[in-house]
């Protein structure tokens, strides 16, 4: 039974479906020969006559049998091949004999079991099977020879025999080529499923979001970390990154990507984007996307987006691979670092280093009463300048430390920032039309005056810096949505931060201007997390000319929800 204990399953099984298949064929076969009787053998019967009867009516009943018997009895399959093939080559030896004429046409039925014998038994048994019928016909001819009577000629036996053996070699090895590929087959099946298998767990297990999407942006599939990422529910699907205003910034670099790398390219664009997905809230309607779409409900995600193609054979079935990585966590713990550090600093820093400081700028205030020449004063300014420079870092550094409790009195933006701009507008000397106020919003913030004042000014300082300055070119305004929360944001007309710049903007000592610190930005975060609100880098998408939508950016400071917000909130679950 090694022949039957090697297959596979998914042979054995095929080999069953085979053996069905002759069992049918087989009462097709005697139901031929009884029409054959009934129509041929009309005359005066004889004893070879109630012989064919009886052996065709009783190969019809056990051609029954072995169908049922391989339907449902799925045990000791090579022990039924060798009866069924045994009582194949009986019933024609037995017709064979019974037949006064027309027994050449009879031999050609060997065919049917020696070929079920080639296919689904061993080689062995089959070359045996073969052997006997041709034993058969050579002794029946001898015997009809001896007998005088008119039968198969020895030499016609013969070659009989040998195109039977021709024909059993030939199809045993053409189905033993045939199991060989299926059992190959079988275990490159096997072998792909244990690979799916480990795939599905090292997509589902990785931290990284997975989101397949074809060219126009319509989602496929994600893994339970980009649903995590973009808030997709399981099973969400079949809409467009573009339909969901919230995953617009998503939707805008995956299009941007498809620009730089063109058709032909399969490998990702040479950079990475930074997007972020901000909180979702219900505005109860929208686009009809966002009926797909359950939305991230906690924090703004801030993610780095990286983009695959798949290498497709036709471009209607194109499907791209976008991977996400929220750096929330990196540039949480790259600051926590940097802090590390500063704080062993920052014990020292008043002694060591404000002292000498303060030494050296009383040294440079004098000597600019006695120096009067333009090069000596040029120089003395460049001291001066630098102390500045570094008193004002120490100042920053010192000021992370202090963590003093924010003032937790309602603030109303409106005239908060109407008295922030004018006293901007006169500090930096700029026209009054430049800085733009908008919609200040009727509902007061949990914020501190003096820690928003700080935020405020540092976030307009570097719009001034990057604006066109004209009219209008820096805005400021209150967003608010229907659930009741509030941002603040401040924009200008520049070029918006690159996506490496990006990645480091709220990190301390970080800066791309040879005169700052690097530590306003992440005062402005740290004081915004003080009040438990956020701070945060967006890319937004203005329509220009010719349908183009231009990439800028704008900073937008997400306050807490307000008591009376809360205070509805907790009502309406009360309620409910």
């Amino acid at each position: 039974m090694s022949f039957w204990s090697g297959l596979s399953a998914e042979s054995r099984e095929t080999f069953w479906r085979s053996l069905q298949a002759l069992s049918a064929t087989r009462i097709v076969i005697s139901l031929v020969l009884l029409a054959y009787l009934m129509f041929e053998r009309r005359d005066a019967p004889t004893a070879g006559h109630y012989l064919y009867t009886e052996t065709c009516i009783a190969y019809l009943v056990m051609s029954g049998a072995f169908a049922l018997a391989c339907l449902y009895v799925r045990t000791r399959f090579l022990a039924q091949v060798v009866v069924q093939i045994a009582v194949d080559i009986a019933v024609i030896s037995v017709l064979y004999m019974a037949g006064q004429e027309g027994r050449g046409s009879l031999v050609i039925l060997y065919l049917f079991p020696l070929a079920g014998a080639a296919i689904l038994a061993p080689r062995v048994l089959a070359l045996f099977s073969a052997a006997l019928v041709t034993m058969f016909l050579l002794l029946d001819s001898v015997y009809q020879m001896f007998m005088g009577t008119n039968g198969m000629p020895v030499t016609q036996a013969g070659l009989y025999g040998g195109a039977f053996f021709a024909i059993v070699m030939v199809v045993s090895r053409l189905a033993a080529k045939l199991i060989r590929q299926e059992e190959l087959a079988a275990r490159h099946g096997a072998d792909l499923q244990i690979q799916l298998a480990i795939n599905q767990i090292v997509i589902a297990d990785v931290a990284d979001g997975i989101l397949v999407v074809d060219r126009d942006g319509h989602i496929f599939a994600g893994n339970p970390a980009a649903q995590q990422m973009l808030g997709l529910a399981n099973g969400d699907s079949g809409f467009s990154l573009s339909e969901v205003a919230a995953l617009e910034p998503v939707a805008f670099a995956f299009s941007e990507w498809q620009q730089q790398v063109g058709p032909a390219t399969v490998s990702g664009a040479p950079r990475a984007a930074f997007v972020t997905v901000k909180p979702y809230r219900d505005s109860g309607g929208g686009h009809a996307g966002t009926a797909a779409w359950s939305g991230r409900r906690d924090l703004a995600a801030h993610l780095k987006l990286r983009f695959a193609r798949v290498d497709t054979v036709e471009e209607a079935s194109e499907r791209c691979v976008i991977f996400l990585q929220d750096v929330t966590a990196i540039e949480n713990q790259a600051q926590e670092l940097k802090l590390a550090s500063m704080g062993r600093l920052t014990a020292s820093i008043a002694h060591e280093v404000r002292n000498p400081l303060s030494a050296i700028g009383h040294a440079t205030a004098l000597l600019a009463e006695d120096l009067h020449e333009p090069g000596q004063a040029r120089l003395l300014k460049i001291v001066g300048d630098n102390v500045a420079r570094v008193n004002r870092m120490v100042e920053d550094i010192l000021q992370l430390s202090r963590k003093v409790q924010p003032n937790s009195e309602p603030l109303l933006l409106g005239p908060f920032l109407s008295e922030l701009k004018t006293e901007f507008d006169e500090t930096q000397g700029v026209a009054n039309d430049i800085v733009w106020l908008g919609n200040t919003g009727a509902v007061p913030v949990r914020f501190d005056a003096l820690h928003l004042r700080e935020v405020v000014i540092n976030l307009l300082t570097n719009a001034l810096r990057y604006a066109s300055g004209g009219v209008g070119s820096i805005r400021v305004y209150v967003v608010t949505d229907a659930a009741g929360g509030m941002e603040l944001h401040v924009q200008d007309d520049g070029p918006g931060i690159t996506p490496d710049v990006r990645a480091h903007l709220f990190e301390p000592f970080y800066t791309t201007s040879s005169k700052g610190t690097g530590l306003g930005l992440y005062l402005a975060r740290e004081l915004c997390l003080n009040n438990a609100a956020m701070l945060d880098y967006e890319y937004r998408f203005d329509a220009s000319g010719a349908g183009v939508r231009a990439a800028s950016g704008r900073f937008v400071i997400s306050f807490a929800q307000p008591l009376g917000a809360r205070g509805a909130t907790a009502n309406r679950k009360a309620t409910t």
